[in-house]
């Protein structure tokens, strides 16, 4: 293919050469004709005559004959014109690496690479175009594709040659070589061999692969990667990137992660992070969401959730990084210390609502609820919040010697800005619950029922429920926690003793109900001693009465009888 791509090459050569003979040939077969004929016209001497003769039988040649030369001689001389003009045609998407084979100068040791004209691979390349000199028996090229590295990819290099990696590092430095396009270049700003800090993003290199090896996500499995290694680094959205990088100054004693340096475009110019002091290790700094062209050889990237603060909440960071440890709480909080934002302990301002791209690997965000919370001291049931599920029932001695179980509901609210005194204090809101919301409710209530008997709790459940709010308010209020209110809810006594009450409920009951009953019959005596009273009473007006309107008639009409005779 290569030698019919030659004479391809040199087709229009061979045409010219031939027009050329063609050409030579009717100039010379011309004048022949022309001395013949002048010769039989102006007929010269017969020494002149015969030295025509002589030359018209050396030129008289077939024009033909010519032609078939000057081809052969193109077919079989063009062909090698190349190789013995040291002729190299390299393609658009080619690089021409070059071997010289022999030389009077050796490498010196240790070197892969001739940069003055040494034996072996050359550090300059060929760009495209035809090139001359490069003698088949001195030099040897080979043509390599162009590297190409993908849309959202990046490349590794290798380099083969060059100075040794200092001890302390683990990658090559960054140095100005074109893209490790310029192989002389590379040498001369002092590149050193091994694995490279930097990377080959988007685009088309003209690079010498003798001298730097670039792995991309085609060849990635045989250098022990997978493709995703070589792909651009994503965040997405929501999440947050927590930072390793491989290489660097190790971290300062006592120091869990390196301080956060600037100007190195989020770990994308690894070379001002190492310039500029970066630390080897976890890192401070994190990387938002986007797109990053990192170095997975200098940087290993773990994407997790943003810190998410939901309503009704407040966050209080607990930082294990920072420059000082500066109480800025005051002098009247003396049960730990709160520090300014940015510094190491307990941060005095808290987190709200909203999601914080935190790097939870130094730092941890303990969340404060600042509604209500209500603590159920029984097994029946728990609040959402999670922090009453150890709780139960309290189980109390009665000063009658009875013990009962008591269920206790406590209602408590912490402020935003206690939030930070809280944790500094305990921990935890989890640790406030067991450590000091579990131990005041129930020694008081313990307390309280050597005082009071069973009955006292039930029959006057709301002075002691009062009483109970009153001294987990004053309790409380030491820790920096509002206690809202104290409720006691079911109130469970043995079941001897319940019925025994039981059996005393009903008999107060019979006994109202005798008490009724008789009630009612007095009622009733005294209304058929009044209905009777009622009916002798009528007797006795009638009785009374009846008498006097006898009378009353009679007289009258005596009178009337003795009014008559009178008339007459």
């Amino acid at each position: 293919m290569v030698k019919q791509s030659f004479l391809r090459k040199c087709l229009p050569l061979t045409v010219l050469l031939l027009t050329t003979a063609t050409a030579i040939s009717a100039d010379i077969a011309q004048p022949e004709t022309i001395t013949v004929e002048n010769a039989q016209t102006n007929s010269p001497p017969v020494q002149q005559l015969e030295v025509q003769l002589v030359r018209s039988q050396i030129f008289n040649i077939p024009f033909w004959l010519p032609l078939i030369g000057v081809t052969i001689f193109v077919l079989l001389l063009v062909p090698h014109m190349g190789w013995i003009g040291g002729l190299i045609a390299i393609g658009e998407r080619e690089v021409g690496i070059v071997t010289k084979k022999f030389s009077s100068k050796s490498l010196p040791a240790g070197r892969l690479i001739a940069l003055n004209g040494e034996a072996g691979l050359q550090a300059d390349t060929l760009p495209p175009g035809w090139h001359f000199g490069y003698f088949p028996w001195q030099y040897s090229v080979q043509k390599a594709p162009v590297v190409v590295i993908p849309q959202d990819e990046i490349g590794l290099i290798v380099a083969n040659d060059g100075a040794a990696i200092p001890p302390q590092r683990i990658l090559g430095k960054v140095v100005e070589s074109e893209n490790f396009q310029n192989a002389r270049e590379f040498f001369a700003n002092g590149g050193e061999k091994g694995r490279q800090l930097t990377i080959l993003t988007t685009g088309t290199y003209r690079i010498n692969t003798a001298l730097f090896e670039v792995i991309t996500s085609n060849n990635a499995s045989v250098h022990g990667m997978t493709p995703d290694h070589l792909k651009v680094c994503t965040v997405q959205r929501d999440l947050v990137g927590i930072v390793t990088t491989l290489d660097g100054v190790p971290i300062e004693e006592g120091e869990i992660a390196g301080a956060v340096i600037s100007g190195h475009d989020n770990f994308q110019n690894a070379q001002t992070f190492m310039d500029r002091g970066g630390r080897r290790g976890l890192q401070e700094q994190v990387i938002l969401s986007g797109s990053w062209n990192l170095n997975p050889w200098f940087i290993k990237l773990e994407s997790v959730p943003m810190t998410e603060i939901p309503i009704g909440y407040v966050g209080v960071v607990i930082s294990y990084i920072g420059k000082s440890h500066e109480d800025v709480s005051g002098e009247s909080f003396t049960h730990g210390n709160l520090v300014s934002r940015g510094d190491k302990g307990v941060w005095i301002e808290p987190l709200h609502t909203g999601k914080h791209p935190l790097n939870t690997k130094i730092m941890k965000v303990e969340l404060v609820p600042t509604t209500n919370i209500v603590l159920n001291f029984t097994s029946r049931f728990n609040g959402e919040h999670g922090y009453d599920t150890s709780l139960n029932a309290l189980k109390l001695l009665a000063v009658d010697g009875f013990t009962f179980d008591l269920e206790v509901f406590q209602i408590i609210h912490v402020g935003a800005i206690d939030a930070p005194k809280v944790i500094s204090r305990l921990g935890s809101m989890q640790n406030l619950v067991d450590q000091v919301l579990r131990p005041i409710v129930a020694n008081y209530f313990r307390n309280s029922a050597q005082e009071y008997t069973i009955l006292d709790f039930l029959i006057a459940r709301s002075e002691r429920q009062s009483e109970a709010a009153d001294y987990v308010l004053q309790a409380l209020r030491t820790y920096d926690v509002q206690a809202v209110d104290t409720l006691i809810g079911l109130i469970s006594p043995p079941p001897e003793l319940m019925q025994t009450l039981t059996d005393r409920k009903i008999a107060e009951e019979q006994e109202k109900t005798y008490v009724t009953q008789r009630v009612a019959q007095t009622q009733r005596q005294e209304l058929v001693r009044e209905t009777a009273l009622a009916d002798i009473q009528k007797e006795v007006v009638t009785a009374e009465i009846a008498p006097k309107f006898r009378n009353s008639f009679l007289s009258s009409l005596l009178t009337n009888n003795l009014a008559k005779p009178n008339a007459h």
